[in-house]
């Protein structure tokens, strides 16, 4: 069975001009600040395939979370999170104002940010969250500046 699926990875590979493994370089990841950033990561994630131009709409999606969140689909995959529950008091409420989000496109510096975070495995947040994530892991959570540091004036 194992050389069956190298066998699939390669033919894939071949086919699609790719190497690596099959999930090589697939999935990307970001720590978001919650109150700021949650909201806008959900509705980014749900509206790819609506951009990606698979469905009209992100409850049109099999794999979205929009038909639990938006749509009330029961689920045993997903646990709501805590803003998700102070979004209404009802189950009902929850729904209809988490449909609300998606009302208005996120704005496309919006979802650049998003990217950029989540392609240079950087936090998603304001100032202050990034320096205290920063201090945390003791590395640089934020783009950097482009070019090389200035060279101090020797005179």
């Amino acid at each position: 069975m194992k050389r069956l699926g190298q066998r699939y990875v390669q033919y894939i590979n071949r086919t699609y001009e790719r190497t690596g493994t099959l999930w090589d370089g697939r999935f990307r990841s970001s720590i978001v600040q919650q109150q700021e950033y949650l909201f806008s990561c959900q509705r980014y994630i749900e509206m790819n395939p609506v951009r990606a131009e698979m469905v009209q709409h992100p409850g049109e999606y099999r794999w979205s979370s929009y038909q639990t969140n938006g749509q009330g689909k029961s689920s045993d995959l997903i646990n709501h999170h805590s803003l998700y529950q102070s979004l209404g008091g009802t189950e009902t409420a929850r729904e209809v104002a988490y449909r609300e989000l998606f009302r208005h496109e996120l704005e496309s510096d919006e979802i650049d940010k998003i990217r950029k975070s989540a392609n240079g495995n950087f936090a998603l947040g304001n100032k202050r969250f990034e320096e205290e994530i920063s201090k945390m892991l003791g590395r640089r959570v934020s783009r950097g500046k482009a070019g090389r540091p200035r060279k101090e004036n020797l005179q």
